[in-house]
């Protein structure tokens, strides 16, 4: 029986809607356990799903290679949708005009803080300078973030693990950090939100407001650019 079982799943392993059909199941439930815990940060679908699939692909001995085959088609869609968050973003335009000084302001001081704060942490934990590279770009989403990597000298696979545990991590505390630093402004929120933990972040924002989504998704966008144009500048003044 137990061979039965192993040639079935070799036979849809083949077929590249196995990943696509594995990952959506995958996050539907761990959806439907975060919605069990009353929406936890603790219980963060991204993060349950993530688990899930690592234990479905270790248990069945099935290549990452193999399973991406099908899974690229959600990678894919991973641009419309960071394309639809211009959408509630315009619904605050008005603020985003009247208040964009100070956006750009916050934008740039909070990449910058992200970049450096990695790096020195890197460093005095005795980090290769690849590895220090690899964790630099942790606080952008993974597209940029591994590029930036790459190009850099650090190891594109070891930054998107350090962005994926970076957004989850943000996703899960910084609501609570927020409320204990007492800013309650929703857009202040969701920028903070978007500067620290990219896509991961801004999806645990629009679960609060939609206000708050709109500017961790704005700045996610900005946040990527000023970090692509500062970071090959710190990495150069960086070097020994």
């Amino acid at each position: 029986m137990g061979d039965r079982l192993s040639d079935i799943w070799v036979y849809l392993a083949a077929s590249p809607l196995l990943g696509l059909t594995v990952t959506l199941l995958a996050y539907q439930a761990a959806h439907w356990v975060h919605l069990r815990a009353n929406m936890s940060p603790f219980a963060n679908p991204v993060a349950l799903s993530i688990a899930l699939l690592v234990a479905i692909l270790w248990f069945t001995d099935t290549p990452y290679a193999t399973y991406f085959d099908g899974a690229q088609f959600v990678h894919f869609l991973l641009g419309p949708a960071t394309v639809a968050l211009a959408v509630p973003l315009y619904a605050n335009l008005a603020r985003l005009k009247r208040e964009l000084l100070p956006i750009i302001g916050a934008l740039v001081a909070g990449a910058l803080t992200a970049a450096v704060s990695a790096m020195v942490i890197g460093w005095l934990a005795g980090a290769s300078r690849a590895t220090v590279i690899s964790l630099a770009p942790k606080s952008v989403t993974t597209p940029i973030a591994m590029g930036l990597a790459e190009k850099l000298g650090g190891l594109p696979s070891l930054t998107a693990v350090f962005v994926v545990l970076t957004g989850i991590i943000g996703a899960v505390l910084a609501r609570s950090v927020l409320d204990v630093l007492r800013v309650g402004d929703d857009a202040v929120r969701g920028i903070a939100i978007g500067v620290a933990a990219h896509g991961i972040g801004t999806a645990r924002a629009f679960q609060v407001s939609a206000t708050m989504g709109a500017f961790a998704g704005l700045a996610m966008g900005l946040s990527g650019v000023v970090t692509t144009l500062l970071l090959p500048l710190l990495v150069r003044v960086a070097q020994p």
